[in-house]
């Protein structure tokens, strides 16, 4: 049985967030192949029209995907009109009061870097956190990871669900999620691989393995 918080956030969720160097398509076709696997597929391409946006939302539907595990990160007008899960929102975006206030029907998630953000937007409305980066990572090169004690006082600190990013693989999965994460968020780990599938049924494998070790104590 999966084990759900209160904010209705399934234990051990993997999300997939795109990679900004993949066509619509592309996307798309990997996300047909391992979406039995992913929980919540994040569309962040900063370089992206909205009509863009649009396109490859309307790809990832005619793929199969459900609307359901489509994220929007920080164009709330294209999460709204498209009718996917949520938004995600970034230090730039709307503040998540605003977002709440006007769009309560979308899930929001927060991404931060700090305890003092992390309870700011889970005090005014976010869902969902994610926090990185834990380890370090090509992505943040020079930039100090903020590790697995970081991710300790943001949940401690937080009274939503955490969602951990940033140099997170298969082996060190396990302890991202003993540490209080309520899932992992991957980009390049399974987007860019060799074998997507390979890799998002190795990420899944473990976050199930962990969830059902968790049930047992």
């Amino acid at each position: 049985m999966e084990q759900r918080n209160d904010h209705g956030m399934e234990r051990g969720e993997l999300h997939v967030i795109s990679t900004g160097r993949q066509s619509s398509e592309t996307l798309a076709s990997i996300a047909e192949e391992i979406h039995d696997y992913v929980d919540v597929f994040h569309l962040r391409e900063k370089a992206w029209s909205d009509r863009e946006m649009v396109e490859a939302i309307e790809w990832l539907l005619a793929m199969g995907i459900p609307p359901e595990k489509i994220v929007v990160n920080h164009r709330i007008d294209v999460a709204h009109v498209t009718g996917v899960k949520g938004v995600q929102l970034a230090h730039h975006s709307i503040d998540v009061s605003t977002v709440r206030n006007a769009f309560g029907h979308l899930s929001i998630g927060c991404s931060v870097h700090s305890v003092k953000e992390a309870v700011s937007a889970s005090e005014h409305g976010a869902d969902y956190l994610l926090f990185g980066h834990i380890y370090p990572t090509s992505s943040k090169p020079g930039l100090a990871p903020r590790g697995l004690e970081g991710l300790r006082q943001v949940v401690r600190s937080a009274s939503v669900p955490v969602i951990a990013i940033g140099g997170i693989t298969p082996e060190n999965t396990r302890e991202t999620i003993q540490n209080g994460a309520s899932g992992t968020a991957v980009l390049s780990g399974i987007l860019l691989a060799e074998d997507p599938l390979e890799k998002a049924i190795a990420y899944k494998e473990e976050l199930r393995r962990v969830a059902e070790d968790e049930q047992t104590i």
